[in-house]
């Protein structure tokens, strides 16, 4: 297989290591006994990191290997290409 990466890759994974010390800390608060309401606001926290990251990782994608894969078409052509594009930011 060959490498694949794209210039996002390195922020991507700065924010999961991130998201994965946030999660370490919950954990750790789930055995400390912390109220669940802090617990769950903390994890809602981890959860929107993880979210914010695929997106950013399927947008990418979208953005460089959807362009590749399609090569350079006429204006008309590339409308349902660039609404595809667009309608994923609200996934």
């Amino acid at each position: 297989m060959t490498e694949h990466k794209h210039d996002t890759h390195p922020e991507i994974v700065k924010r999961l290591r991130r998201a994965e010390g946030h999660l370490k800390s919950v954990v750790a608060m789930i055995e400390a006994g912390k109220p669940c309401l802090e617990l769950a606001q903390q994890l809602h926290a981890v959860e929107k990191a993880i979210a914010n990251a695929k997106r950013t990782l399927i947008q990418d994608h979208l953005d460089h290997c959807l362009e590749d894969a399609v090569g350079s078409l006429a204006r008309d052509q590339r409308r349902p290409i660039d609404e595809f594009k667009a309608i994923t930011k609200y996934l």
